[in-house]
């Protein structure tokens, strides 16, 4: 049986829109079955839908700055599903440690720096000002410091003489599309091991 995973977003998703692309082939280990939203009017909700993925909001708002409470909704939803594998993608809220807690292994973020450098946002601004010679993207685990869990797969581009932050995130946006269904299949592939721990 292949693994059930969900997708949570705040915009487009375009990662998401990788994501369930790549998992409609028939040889990936994993099944896409639901994305979620923060946001109601978020974009890929109706693009989730198209691709033939359920896909619902659970907004942030009605539960004001409790945002436990609101993990807790998300949580619910993930196991009315029967979800074994989360994958944020362009979700911008930070979590939990309840949320983390619940997913630890099982929860994977994409990531626009090779990190450990440039947690955190305004990553390209921040390397192009730094002078670097190369940027990428990462896939980790989720843990509870911001951008720091385990790394499960990294891509690297040059950054070229004259390049723009619009530039460089184009080229990362490419990698990211490749990566983030590679270090999915990657963890599916581990969870469908007999000796895989359950999720508590």
């Amino acid at each position: 049986m292949k693994p059930c995973v969900a997708v949570l977003i705040s915009g487009r998703g375009s990662n998401m829109e990788a994501l369930v692309k790549a998992a409609q082939a028939p040889e990936f280990p994993a099944k896409i079955v639901l994305v979620l939203s923060n946001k109601p009017d978020a974009a890929g909700l109706e693009i989730a839908r198209q691709l033939g993925i359920t896909a619902e909001a659970v907004p942030a708002k009605p539960f004001g700055k409790d945002r436990e409470a609101h993990e807790r909704a998300i949580d619910a939803r993930l196991q009315a599903a029967g979800v074994e594998i989360v994958c944020l993608a362009g979700y911008m809220r930070l979590l939990t440690p309840y949320l983390v807690g619940r997913w630890a292994g099982r929860m994977l973020n994409i990531h626009p720096s090779l990190l450990p450098a440039y947690p955190g946002l305004d990553t390209y601004a921040r390397a192009l000002a730094a002078g670097e010679q190369k940027h990428g993207c990462t896939v980790h685990l989720v843990t509870e410091g911001m951008d720091e869990g385990p790394i499960v797969a990294q891509a690297e581009v040059p950054i070229l003489p004259g390049d723009t932050e619009d530039a460089l995130a184009a080229r990362v946006l490419v990698q990211e599309h490749l990566l983030y269904p590679a270090a999915l299949a990657a963890l599916a592939e581990k969870i469908r091991l007999p000796e895989a721990a359950p999720r508590p």
